[in-house]
């Protein structure tokens, strides 16, 4: 059992957990993410790892609650325990060498890019943090990117906070501008990262993306998160799972990998729902 060394809203439907972890602490790295299940019967589900603390063995989690597994995790309060809690598994995000990255989060993604945007920071790396969400409510994770990033910027889609549009408007701003970045990575919704990709393809930004939202299980046995990559004009199966999850945006098939996250979207919807009129029961 992994016991629950902390938790806290960041806004209504995003949590922070911190469990308790050593082994995954000690070894973790940014872009690396772990399996949990919150009861012996439970379901597997994948979670990238938001940052780790060596000394107390706690390793963070944040979390979207938009299914079942998600809804049951949040029902557990600090003191409490979850039944399993593995990794850290998948490769690390590529940040060796890089001397100029732009950080690009969007919504829960933020949670993801944080981890990355802080081990960049740490190695010395001049880092430009873009971070969006839909607005003002859903904002999380502002003051952690502003400890990071030589440069934040936050957009909100409705103009509700900081600057009105999305994620792309300040990259091209950059990059019109003469700005050179030696990797973009950019990791939120599959639509948010495509359209980055295609901001940046003009200017020649290599970009990483990161391809956690269409993983279901973790372990490459389900195929749920098989990935369309075009490489030498072949066209090549990937596992964002084992494979990944990071990917070179510009040979990504988002339109496959956006119609592959829809696949379970009603079952997911019902379970939940199932989950929550358990909770209301109580």
């Amino acid at each position: 059992m992994y016991k629950i060394l902390k938790k806290k809203s960041l806004n209504p439907t995003v949590t922070m957990m911190e469990i308790e972890a050593p082994l995954v602490a000690n070894k973790a790295k940014a872009g690396q993410f772990i399996i949990l299940r919150v009861d012996e019967e439970g379901e597997r589900i994948p979670l990238t790892i938001a940052g780790t603390d060596k000394a107390t063995g706690g390793v963070k989690i944040i979390f979207q609650i938009v299914g079942a597994t998600t809804e049951k995790l949040n029902h557990k309060e600090e003191g409490e325990s979850i039944a399993d809690f593995v990794g850290p598994l998948g490769t690390p995000t590529h940040i060796a060498g890089l001397k100029k990255v732009c950080v690009i989060g969007g919504g829960v993604g933020c949670a993801i890019a944080l981890p990355v945007a802080e081990a960049l920071h740490a190695q010395g790396t001049e880092v430009t943090s873009v971070i969006g969400f839909r607005n003002k409510d859903l904002l999380i994770l502002e003051d952690e990117f502003k400890a990071c990033s030589d440069k934040l910027i936050v957009m909100t889609d409705d103009g509700s906070y900081a600057r009105h549009g999305n994620v792309t408007v300040p990259l091209k701003e950059m990059l019109d501008a003469g700005e050179k970045f030696d990797m973009v990575i950019t990791i939120g919704p599959i639509i948010m990262m495509k359209f980055v990709t295609l901001t940046a393809k003009p200017y020649g930004v290599p970009v990483t993306v990161s391809m956690n939202p269409i993983m279901i299980d973790g372990t490459g046995m389900c195929g749920g998160c098989r990935l369309t990559l075009l490489q030498d004009g072949k066209r090549v199966t990937k596992f964002a799972c084992v494979d990944g999850p990071d990917f070179n945006g510009y040979e990504v098939d988002f339109d496959e990998a956006m119609m592959r996250g829809r696949t379970y979207f009603d079952f997911e919807r019902k379970a939940h729902e199932k989950v929550c009129n358990l909770y209301k029961g109580v």
